[in-house]
């Protein structure tokens, strides 16, 4: 496994994965704009993931429509902390970016920009985010958007993400930091209706992408990142996605007494939740029997994308049927 320093990937020339990269192209086959470049490094397609579960949070917190000085500082300044994140990692990961077919055509692989460009980028909208929640919502949720965005890069970048298969489990809490973020910018406290809301986003985060890296695992192989997907059999990443699966299941009906949740949060949970029970059981059957044919990875990978937004769809309109 490739083990390298943090001064390293910061100051490190990237000439040579510059020369042998492809030119940089959008999904249209064209090449793409300086504009473009600065938007790819906050990785515009996780964010909109994350927003899913900010919008929703923040109208719960508010039990119906908040002030629209609280939901657009929440889509802003939330996009804004975690684009942060993003392209921090994309600094420090440009090596492994390089090696890996699916993250190749990043904008610090291609050269459009620079790994010094990459980090005042970060750094200026990290603050602006911290300072904007500070202003227009509260420092309560400040703080906490300086604390998601420390925790994708330090604890996950650096510190987990090559050295243990484990990574993606506690590196994903700042995956998780949305919603208290949310919650807070609402009611200026934390209240258990989010923490729940952090556990589930929590115990989702390993079923969601351990099937990621079971299809990807010769690339992270390659780029020596121990994803559990890419080091273990497949029989033991699909129990393991059967434990947390039910965990998330488990989060989301806790929900309902707590927050308290009405009848259409309570049956989409329910339903949705059987549906991806189902579907990761469904992996750990071709897992442990291989003549059903392949584990159907990316079937569970696309599902769970599909479950959370079901889940977060419901936290956000059931308020307005109590």
């Amino acid at each position: 496994m490739s083990q390298r320093s943090t001064s390293d990937l910061e100051f490190e020339n990237v000439d040579s994965p510059t020369e042998k990269a492809p030119q940089p192209l959008h999904p249209r086959g064209k090449k793409r704009s300086i504009v473009a470049a600065y938007i790819a490094l906050t990785k515009p397609r996780i964010i909109e993931l994350l927003l899913t579960t900010t919008v929703p949070t923040v109208i719960l917190a508010a039990d119906g429509w908040p002030t629209w000085q609280v939901m657009i500082s929440c889509i802003v300044f939330g996009y804004l902390a975690s684009g942060s994140a993003n392209a921090y990692n994309m600094v420090l990961d440009r090596d492994i970016d390089a090696v890996m077919n699916r993250t190749k055509q990043r904008p610090l692989v291609t050269g459009e920009i620079s790994p010094r460009a990459a980090t005042i980028f970060a750094t200026v909208i990290g603050i602006i985010s911290i300072i904007g929640f500070g202003v227009f919502t509260n420092w309560l949720a400040g703080a906490l958007a300086a604390v998601a965005i420390l925790l994708y890069v330090v604890l996950y970048t650096i510190i987990l993400k090559r050295r243990t298969d484990q990574n993606i489990v506690w590196g994903g809490a700042a995956g998780c930091m949305p919603v208290l973020i949310a919650w807070a910018a609402q009611t200026g406290t934390l209240d258990w209706p989010a923490v729940i809301l952090f556990l589930v986003i929590f115990f989702w985060t390993p079923p969601h992408y351990w099937p990621l890296s079971m299809k990807f695992k010769k690339d992270y192989r390659r780029a020596g990142v121990p994803m559990l997907g890419a080091v273990a059999d497949d029989l033991t990443v699909a129990k393991r996605v059967l434990v947390y699966a039910a965990a998330t299941i488990i989060a989301t009906l806790a929900l309902i007494p707590v927050a308290p949740m009405g009848w259409i949060y309570s049956v989409a949970a329910i339903l949705s939740g059987t549906w991806f029970m189902w579907s990761c059981i469904d992996l750990f059957r071709h897992a442990r029997n291989p003549e059903l044919g392949k584990p159907k990875a990316m079937k569970v990978f696309h599902g769970s994308i599909y479950y959370l937004a079901i889940v977060f769809i419901a936290v956000a309109v059931d308020p307005f049927f109590v």
